[in-house]
């Protein structure tokens, strides 16, 4: 049962506490795959004494505390804040003095059944469609070769299944002979968002009819129903029928917004720590943003147990890269391409030389605080007198002699 209201509560509590309160119910009551309880196990124990670290102590007073490892999970609200930074630093110097454009392409719900057993698969078609459809577009309108990067969500606000691929679109193209850059002749948007959708849906329902003649679409529980050859004809006819969304935002002020925006895109995880506000009498509250309703923010309480459900059907595969770049951007001749594109833009080229950054400086530019520094006294440095080895802590916790207790 989902409820919502627009009062909020003030009781926070994170990600890793809904886990450790319904996770062992959750698990023993049904069978799940390694990947799932990998995410809830590392989640878990994210910056606890399990996974080791340091104890660090005050050069000047003598002021000690442990500092944890981290999980290193892309699936843990904790781990990406630094790799977030990291990104987007890497990408600083990429960035071309032009306007860019933000597309989204988002596949139909109907889909959604289809896509839990072959997540790799759909991902992978979606992926394919849209840089197919966007490269094509490049060539026909721009007579030349487009670059861009795709991120791929799968989460609405509410936890729901909602697969869509954000794409970040420098506007214009390099000539084949790469002598030549032609930019976007539009100002509010890069391509006819119509025209974009009817090619987008004819190229991955080919693709995806493609799959299934090749027998790689995996068909359980709720996707049965579509195995048969009419039935799944039927699903593609039906998919053919309906206007496949997607949209248009306005173009950025400016390739330094580009990076602003990004940061809210690149490495978030399908809910963050902040939007959960409490658990009580066997419910999860959160956070979200109903859009039928003006985009006004409210919370939703749910069971636990579903809270976890819906979480973790937006567990990627194993490895699966869910940040992707195609065209003159694509990972092969990325550098050289941006060179190109920057001289002929008439701009200093792309060097690939970026200035190196500490965690303590990246955790001052993101926090504004030295995290070094000793939380005690405030002046002098906190620095690693030992380690704590990984398990120690836990298992004296889990194997300690137990307390002897006078009933006389």
């Amino acid at each position: 049962m989902v409820e919502e209201n627009s009062k909020e509560t003030h009781c926070r509590c994170e990600l890793a506490d809904i886990f450790i309160e319904f996770g062992d119910n959750y698990r023993r009551a049904r069978s799940m795959p390694l990947s799932h309880i990998k995410v809830m196990h590392a989640v878990e124990v994210c910056r606890t004494s399990y996974l080791g670290g340091h104890m660090k102590v005050c050069n000047l007073c003598g002021y000690s505390h442990p500092t944890y490892n981290s999980c290193g999970s892309r699936h843990c609200p904790k781990c990406q804040s630094l790799a977030k930074v990291r990104w987007l630093k890497k990408r600083q110097e990429e960035l071309l003095p032009v306007d860019y454009f933000h597309n989204v392409f988002t596949l139909p719900h109907t889909l959604n059944v289809l896509a839990r057993p072959n997540k790799k698969i759909i991902y992978d078609i979606l992926f394919k469609s849209v840089s197919e459809t966007l490269l094509e577009f490049g060539e026909n309108d721009l007579g030349g070769k487009m670059g861009f990067f795709t991120i791929l969500h799968t989460w609405d606000s509410k936890l729901s299944e909602h697969i869509h691929l954000h794409c970040i679109i420098p506007a214009g193209a390099l000539s084949v002979d790469r002598k030549r850059w032609t930019g976007s002749p539009y100002k509010d948007f890069l391509f006819p968002v119509r025209a974009l959708s009817k090619v987008f849906r004819g190229k991955f329902l080919f693709h995806l009819k493609t799959a299934y003649a090749r027998g790689k679409l995996t068909f359980a529980k709720k996707s049965v129903e579509f195995e048969g050859k009419e039935v799944f004809s039927a699903l593609i006819n039906d998919l053919y029928k309906k206007d496949w969304v997607v949209y248009l935002k306005k173009p950025f002020a400016g390739p330094q917004r580009v990076l602003d925006y990004l940061g809210r895109y690149t490495h978030r995880i399908a809910i963050s720590n902040e939007r959960i506000k409490g658990i009580k009498d066997g419910n999860v509250t959160f956070t979200c943003r109903d859009r039928k309703d003006g985009n006004q923010k409210k919370e939703v309480t749910m069971a636990g147990d579903e809270f976890i459900r819906r979480f973790l059907l937006h567990v990627l595969p194993t490895s699966y890269t869910r940040i992707r770049h195609f065209g003159f951007l694509a990972n092969r001749n990325r550098s050289e391409n941006i060179s190109c594109v920057k001289k002929l833009l008439g701009v200093s080229a792309y060097t690939g030389e970026r200035e190196k950054q500490s965690v303590k400086e990246i955790m001052m530019e993101i926090t504004g605080k030295d995290i070094l520094k000793c939380p005690h006294c405030k002046v002098d440095t906190m620095t690693a007198h030992h380690l704590i080895f990984r398990f120690s802590a836990w298992f004296d916790r889990q194997f300690s002699e137990p307390e002897l207790v006078d009933t006389s």
